[in-house]
């Protein structure tokens, strides 16, 4: 397939966004594969916030980073992502490069805490307030269950509505695929 699946599309937009020295943020842990990811393209000389609900999500986080020697490089937060404003410090406002969002629930944890459209739209526009210009937002929307339904409604609503000069956003996913694919919309800041 010459295609790029979803997740690897979004580590390409990533790989894009993110060079040695930057700023990025994992706004939905999980198992930690993102946050290493991001921390591999950041190197140390760069930081990445990494944002879960869970402890289980921060735990395994932290430990996949300790096994790649990524740890000093991250700081993992015990909060929901609409509080990332809270949480990274001023000094390293508008030098955020890229964010990256799984929407859903924890692979392997308790289905029935999931994300939600309203924090996940206040995480947003907190980001694109605090971004570096051309920072890119990259959100992988998985809507097989019935709250994922109503976030991904709710967040294509909202991403539509951005005004263009304020954001270009671009939405990838394949759409003759059974079982409602996950799929990804990119929002870059202007």
């Amino acid at each position: 397939m010459k295609l790029d699946r979803i997740l690897p599309f979004a580590r390409v937009l990533l790989e894009k966004a993110i060079r040695e020295g930057d700023i990025a943020v994992d706004a939905t842990t999980g198992n930690g594969f993102d946050t290493v990811f991001l921390a591999q393209l950041a190197g140390n000389t760069g930081h990445i916030y990494g944002f879960d609900i869970q402890q289980e999500a921060l735990e395994a986080t932290a430990a996949r980073l300790n096994e790649q020697g990524l740890a000093n490089c991250c700081t993992l937060i015990h909060s929901g992502h609409e509080n990332i404003k809270n949480h990274i410090p001023e000094s390293v406002h508008h030098r955020i490069t890229a964010a990256i969002f799984n929407l859903g629930y924890l692979p392997g944890g308790d289905k029935q805490i999931v994300t939600r459209a309203d924090t996940t739209i206040s995480a947003i526009e907190q980001l694109l307030e605090i971004m570096a210009a051309e920072g890119l937002i990259i959100l992988v929307i998985y809507h097989g269950h019935p709250e994922g339904a109503v976030e991904k409604d709710e967040l294509l609503r909202y991403v539509s509505s951005l005004p263009q000069d304020r954001a270009h956003v671009l939405q990838y996913g394949f759409i003759n695929q059974v079982n409602q694919p996950p799929f990804i919309i990119a929002i870059e800041k202007r």
